[in-house]
C-alpha cells in the first residue's frame, strides 16, 4: 500500500520532531536530545528577552527612561537577560558558518554568566565533531521557526509544548534509558487529575525531568486557578536529569530554585529535610537494591517498619509519608509486586500501613505504559488524615481500581491511557472520596472494600482480589474472542513479512551495487 503524504493539518510539533529527527544522522537520540531541547530552550529565553527589550527600548509608561541593555529591568520582571553575542538572531545569522557549534556553546557559556540560576544547567554540547555543522545550522533555522505566525504573547506555550512533546519523543527512542528521565504524560495527567493539586506545596523527591511538576500547574491553569499558588519542591540525583529538568521549567516560568541535586540521592542526602509537603507526586525507580538501605537501618523515616537492604519500595512509601503535612496527600507509581510481597517485612510494613489509615486508593495500571520496563505497576494515593472533613470520612475502607483492560497502544511496545480512561478513573475516585459523590461499586472494575475485607486477605492490595469480573463476562464467547486474537495475530505475521521483503530487497540492491 503506497504510504500517505503527511498533510498540512499535521501538529506542528510532530512536524518539528521528523525533521529535527532526521538532522541527527548518526548521533543517539540520548546525545540529541541535549542538542535539540538546548536550541529549544535558547529560542524561549531569546524570545522573551526579545520582547521585553523592545519595550523597554520603546520607552512608553512603566518603561520610560528604561535602559534596555541594563541587566536589573530584566530580573525585576523574572526574565533572563540574553547578552548581545547570545541573542537568537545574531547566532541565526551565522547559522551557516562552519564554527556554529562553537559559537552557540559560547552563548551558553554567556547566558550562564549572566544568569546565576542558570549555572551549570545549560549544553555546552554543539562543538563535538560527530554533530555537523551544517546539519546543526539546518536544525538552528528549524528552531527559529517554531514560533512564527503565532502571536508572541503565545510563543513560550508553543515553545513549552514543543519541549514537552520532544521530550517524550527522545524518551521513546531511548526506550529503557528514556523511562530514567521520563514518566508518561499520560500516567502523570493521571497522578494529577486525582489529586488535585490547587494549592499548596508539591513535592517530587525524584522529579525526572519535571513532569509532575509541569502537569500541576497545567491543572491549577486549566481550572481557573492561580499558578503561585502552589510551591515546587523537587530533588534529582541525576545530574543530566536534573539539568532537563531546569529548562523544562524554566521555559514555563516555573520557578525551579528548590529543585536540587546531589549525588547521592533522596535516601542517603535528604535535601528537603523538613519539608512537609500538600501534595506529593512521585514515579520512584522499581525494585531499587542498591540504594544504601544498610546504612539506614535505624533511620527516623522508618515509622511503620524497617525495608529490607535489597529493595527500596517500602523505603520510597514511608519517605513519601514522612514528608507529608498533616492534611497532605500522596499519588505515586510502584512496581505492582509491592501490593503482595512479604519477603524482607514487607508485608508487616503494608499491614502497618493500612492499619494505620494511611492508604486511600490503589489503581492497577495497565501493562505496557512505562519504556524502561515490562513490570506491571500501580499506583497507591495515600492520606495522612481521611477523616479531616474536606472529604468524606473514608478511614474504614480503600477504594480499589482495575485498570488493566483500559489504554490503547501507541506502538507494538507501549501504551497510553487515553483522555476518557483519565477521567473514567479520577471520576470513580472523586465520586467515592467526595463529600457529595456519586460512587457505586462496578463489578469488575472499581470496589470500596471495608479494611476487614482487606484484613481477611492478609494485607494483599492487587485489586483483582476485590474488584471480581465485570457482570458481562458471565456471557464471554470464547470463540469470537479466539477468533479475533487470531485475527490480530496473522495481521502482525503479515506486516512483519511486508517487512522483512523491503529488507531484502534493500540488502539485494546493496549488494548488486557493491
Amino acid at each position: 500500500m503506497a504510504k500517505q503524504k503527511a498533510t498540512t493539518e499535521e501538529p506542528l510539533e510532530k512536524q518539528l520532531w521528523r525533521t529535527a529527527d532526521k538532522l541527527r544522522k548518526n548521533i543517539d537520540a540520548a546525545e540529541y536530545k541535549h542538542v535539540a531541547l538546548g536550541l529549544i530552550f535558547l529560542k524561549y529565553i531569546s524570545d522573551a528577552f526579545e520582547d521585553l527589550y523592545q519595550k523597554l527600548e520603546a520607552g512608553e509608561g512603566d518603561y520610560a527612561g528604561a535602559d534596555p541593555e541594563d541587566r536589573d529591568e530584566y530580573k525585576a520582571e523574572n526574565v533572563f537577560f540574553v547578552p548581545p553575542g547570545a541573542r537568537w538572531n545574531k547566532l541565526l545569522s551565522q547559522a551557516k558558518q562552519p564554527n556554529i557549534g562553537t559559537l552557540v556553546d559560547e552563548a551558553m557559556d554567556a547566558i550562564e554568566n549572566e544568569n546565576p540560576s542558570l549555572k551549570g544547567v545549560l549544553p555546552k554540547v554543539y562543538a563535538r565533531q560527530n554533530l555537523d555543522p551544517t546539519s546543526l545550522g539546518e536544525l538552528i533555522d528549524l528552531v527559529g521557526n517554531i514560533a512564527l505566525g503565532t502571536a508572541k504573547a503565545r510563543s513560550a506555550d508553543v515553545l513549552g509544548h514543543v519541549f514537552e512533546y520532544f521530550l517524550g519523543e527522545f524518551a521513546l527512542a531511548e526506550g529503557k534509558k528514556g523511562g530514567q528521565f521520563y514518566t508518561p504524560r499520560s500516567v502523570v495527567e493521571l497522578l494529577v487529575e486525582m489529586l488535585e493539586p490547587y494549592q499548596g506545596r508539591v513535592f517530587d523527591p525524584c522529579c525526572g525531568s519535571g513532569g509532575m511538576f509541569v502537569q500541576s500547574e497545567k491543572f491549577v491553569l486549566e481550572h481557573s486557578g492561580k499558578i503561585n499558588d502552589i510551591s515546587i519542591y523537587g530533588q534529582e540525583s541525576n545530574q543530566t536529569t536534573w539539568r532537563l529538568a531546569k529548562m523544562n521549567l524554566a521555559i514555563r516560568g516555573i520557578d525551579s530554585s528548590q529543585v536540587k541535586w546531589n549525588n547521592e540521592g533522596s535516601f542517603l542526602n535528604d535535601a528537603h529535610k523538613d519539608l512537609k509537603a500538600d501534595f506529593i507526586i512521585a514515579n520512584p525507580p522499581f525494585n531499587v537494591s542498591d540504594w544504601g538501605g544498610e546504612l539506614l537501618r535505624k533511620d527516623g523515616r522508618w515509622q511503620y517498619g524497617t525495608p529490607p537492604t535489597g529493595n527500596a519500595n517500602f523505603g520510597w512509601l514511608q519517605h513519601f509519608i514522612y514528608h507529608l503535612a498533616p492534611n497532605g496527600q500522596a499519588g505515586v507509581v510502584l512496581a505492582k509486586g509491592a501490593l503482595t510481597s512479604k519477603s524482607g517485612g514487607e508485608g508487616d510494613i503494608r499491614r502497618e500501613l493500612v492499619e494505620n489509615g494511611l492508604i486511600d486508593c490503589i489503581v492497577n495500571l495497565p501493562a505496557k505504559l512505562f519504556l524502561n520496563t515490562q513490570i506491571p505497576a500501580a499506583l497507591w494515593f495515600m492520606s495522612r488524615n481521611r477523616t479531616n472533613g474536606k472529604f468524606r470520612d473514608r478511614s474504614k475502607e480503600i477504594l480499589f481500581i482495575d485498570a488493566r483492560n483500559l489504554g490503547y497502544l501507541i506502538n507494538r511496545r507501549t501504551k497510553e491511557l487515553s483522555a476518557d480512561d483519565i477521567k473514567q478513573i479520577a471520576d470513580t475516585y472523586h465520586n467515592w472520596r467526595n463529600l457529595n459523590g456519586n460512587y457505586q461499586d462496578i463489578p469488575g472494575f472499581c470496589v470500596a472494600a471495608p479494611i476487614s475485607k482487606v484484613a481477611e486477605l492478609d494485607y494483599v492490595l492487587t485489586p483483582g482480589r476485590y474488584v471480581g469480573l465485570p457482570d458481562e463476562e458471565d456471557g464471554f464467547d470464547f470463540s469470537e474472542r479466539f477468533a479475533a486474537l487470531k485475527a490480530e495475530l496473522e495481521a502482525q505475521i503479515q506486516e512483519e513479512d511486508q517487512l522483512n521483503e523491503v529488507i531484502a530487497a534493500n540488502l539485494l540492491k546493496v549488494k548488486f551495487n557493491e
